[in-house]
């Protein structure tokens, strides 16, 4: 039997449904690619908790990693197989379960089924933010991310959290509501693992890239103004503006802007449908990453623009301090004249701000993911004393 469960719940779903994968999403393939020959595959699906064999796991973890056309051709004929071998199970052999995508946790009946189980959950945490910013969030997220995080301090035996500000977030969290602190590790995420860009640049003129979901807190309408300030200032030397990244909730100032202001036609490039060749180049070519948000757990995209040798301008949050150090520019995601000053400073060929941060960039060492995996074997070893 093997060591450990991963539940691709989530994963699979997403996939199914033909949507790219988010950071939660990549960094859940992530343990499916290390652990892949230690674990088998867990699908919760119409109340039942189906384990898939070893074999089936292997290619339900290798579908999962490069998708093709037949995928759900497979993973249905894979979990059909392993249902009716599930039914009832108890799963009494005390196994570390892996979910690192908050999936099911805010659900009674997943607490219900860890208590009745021998299995020793292993916890990953992407951030707080639907408790401690609700107001950037779905209505009635904040209930359920604190149905989630009552379940990961309550019933798990581990907790993985991506930084030390989503762990300091989750410690507090958890003295607020009486409940105890598993023990836990930080262990930061490498960037994706991006083809080599194209020679050419997606655009002929100078561009920034914003990269996420377009939601509330990640500020897009604030830099859709200043873009409009920066076309009606230069015309047609503006630089551009190319968003990356799938419409989400909340947002619609911002497709208005993005769909109906007639300034920002031209200037302003939506992509919510990008590749990873496809990213590397429009990050590799462009003047800087720009990252207005209010609040972040971690930040991929600051590792994988500073791992590129791309300028980052940002807004002043812990995790990115935490992440970059002083690399990057900093300023308050509110302060628009800043924001502006600053896009056109790093838009000239010759940009002296552009230039000293490519400078401070030199010392810059991307975390890796062995480093990583590193940090979760070792909490998982000391669960295994902890438990002899």
């Amino acid at each position: 039997m093997r060591e450990a469960l991963i539940d691709v719940t989530r994963l699979l779903d997403r996939t199914m449904q033909g949507r790219l994968p988010t950071g939660v999403d990549r960094v859940s393939l992530e343990y499916a690619r290390h652990f892949g020959e230690r674990a088998t595959a867990l699908v919760r699906f119409a109340g039942q908790w189906i384990e898939l064999s070893p074999n089936d796991s292997e290619r339900t973890f290798e579908a999962l990693l490069s998708p093709s056309a037949s995928f759900n051709q497979l993973i249905r004929r894979l979990v059909a197989r392993a249902a009716t071998q599930s039914i009832g199970r108890r799963f009494s052999a005390p196994r570390f379960l892996f979910n690192t995508g908050h999936s099911g946790l805010e659900q009674a009946q997943y607490a219900r089924r860890l208590q009745h189980s021998r299995l020793r959950p292993m916890f990953f945490v992407h951030d707080l933010i639907p408790i401690t910013h609700p107001e950037y969030c779905r209505p009635g997220e904040c209930g359920k991310h604190r149905l989630r995080m009552n379940t990961v301090l309550e019933h798990g035996h581990g907790v993985i959290a991506n930084s030390v500000q989503t762990l300091d977030e989750l410690v507090a969290y958890g003295e607020a509501v009486g409940l105890p602190m598993p023990p836990a590790a930080v262990a930061p995420l490498a960037p994706a693992r991006l083809p080599a860009p194209a020679a050419s640049p997606p655009l002929e003129q100078p561009y920034f890239v914003m990269l996420g979901t377009i939601e509330p807190r990640k500020n897009h309408w604030l830099l859709l103004q200043v873009w409009r300030q920066l076309v009606e200032r230069l015309g047609d030397a503006a630089p551009r503006l190319m968003v990356i990244g799938q419409r989400g909730w909340e947002c619609e100032n911002v497709v208005d802007l993005l769909e109906r202001c007639a300034p920002l036609q031209g200037f302003v490039h939506e992509r919510a449908a990008c590749s990873d060749a496809e990213l590397a180049s429009c990050l590799h070519h462009a003047q800087a990453l720009l990252f207005p948000s209010f609040t972040e757990g971690y930040g991929m995209p600051l590792v994988e623009a500073l791992t590129l040798g791309l300028p980052v301008i940002a807004s002043e949050l812990p995790a990115f301090r935490e992440i970059a150090g002083d690399i990057p520019e900093y300023l308050d995601p509110l302060d628009g004249k800043r924001w502006r000053e600053l896009i056109e400073d790093y838009a000239l060929p010759d940009s002296p701000l552009r230039a000293a941060q490519c400078q401070r960039m030199n010392g810059f060492a991307a975390p890796t993911w062995e480093a990583h995996f590193e940090q979760v074997e070792i909490l998982m070893e000391r669960l295994r004393v902890a438990a002899a």
